[in-house]
């Protein structure tokens, strides 16, 4: 297998890894980004259906981005064409990637170095730095950023077996939910009685009218539901196909569609989806192990704070603010 060296490995190529690795190539560093995905982004992920000889797509992670934070807007705006408001009703703006939701992640991650389809098998830690053991070779580094979800982190650092690991404590406190999320096509004459709605009480807590975001196709009428954490979580470990079969049908009773008339149904399952118990604050960093840790876990559930927390962490490596 191969092996080579990298300044810095960050592993995760979500909102927060491709946040950190900008700041720092723009700094001049070197960062390698690592995911295990055959996609740049993480949780803003689009399914690309093709259905009568035209490509449909489906939002079946993030629905939707806040821009709050003045970094976070400057960088959009490096990417113009990527994204759009979609016109949801909402009171604030709502900002969906074009054509899909990756659209964004993918603009805002153009240049960098990265490497899917890469699953990180161990981290090492030897005395002049990392090893990182991956599915398609071995890199070392003297610097390595998790940006991955905080359970999957707390597993691959607990394989390390690190002594005087200062960071584990406060991940194992981090609390994120699963969510089981339905994606259905129907004929363009089929109900749209709103464009989305949050119902917590309710086992799909959010629907959404996939279809009325801009760059959509208008020939069909594409609807994203996603499961309540309680009902994922009792449904979690299902097959997709028994998921679909599960969520259609309530689906169809809150839109008012008949199920067979669906031109397309399927399910995903995403294990750590949503954040329950933050860290409350930006990032971890262990001086001692070379080590940094961030995502949306440490502020909020939201794209803007995977964001916030990779700028942030580059930041703090490049030493413009100190440490958390």
């Amino acid at each position: 297998m191969a092996q080579e060296t990298a300044e810095i490995v960050i592993i995760g190529a979500g909102m927060a890894g491709i946040a950190c690795a900008r700041q720092l190539a723009a700094a001049g560093r070197a960062p390698v980004l690592l995911d295990k995905g055959r996609g740049i982004g993480g949780r803003m992920a689009t399914r690309r259906v093709p259905l009568a000889g035209v490509e449909v797509s489906f939002d079946h992670g993030a629905q939707y981005v806040t821009v709050r934070d003045p970094g976070f807007a400057k960088a959009i705006a490096t990417a113009p064409g990527s994204s759009a408001d979609w016109a949801d009703g909402a009171a604030e703006p709502h900002l969906v990637g074009i054509p899909g939701m990756s659209g964004l992640p993918r603009a805002l991650a153009d240049g960098l170095d990265i490497r899917l389809q890469t699953e990180v098998i161990s981290l090492s830690r030897m005395p002049d730095g990392w090893q990182v053991q991956t599915s398609t070779g071995t890199l070392n580094a003297g610097l390595v950023v998790l940006t991955i979800p905080a359970p999957q982190a707390a597993h691959l650092l607990a394989k390390a077996d690190l002594p005087g690991l200062a960071v584990g404590k406060a991940l194992t406190s981090v609390q994120m939910d699963p969510c089981l999320t339905l994606m259905a096509a129907f004929p363009a004459d089929a109900p749209r009685p709103f464009v989305n709605r949050s119902d917590t009480d309710d086992p799909l807590a959010w629907i959404a009218q996939d279809s009325t975001k801009p760059g959509r196709t208008d020939r069909f009428v594409t609807w994203v539901a996603q499961a309540s954490p309680g009902w994922s979580m009792r449904h979690l470990h299902e097959p997709a196909d028994a998921i679909a079969a599960r969520l259609l049908p309530r689906l169809c009773d809150r839109i008012g569609a008949d199920a067979g008339t669906a031109l397309h149904v399927s399910a995903h399952r995403w294990r750590y989806a949503r954040v329950r118990t933050p860290l409350g604050r930006p990032f971890l960093h262990d001086a001692r192990h070379a080590l940094y840790l961030g995502g949306d876990w440490c502020q909020g559930a939201r794209a803007e704070a995977a964001w916030q927390s990779g700028s942030a962490i580059a930041r703090a490596v490049l030493g413009i603010e100190t440490a958390a």
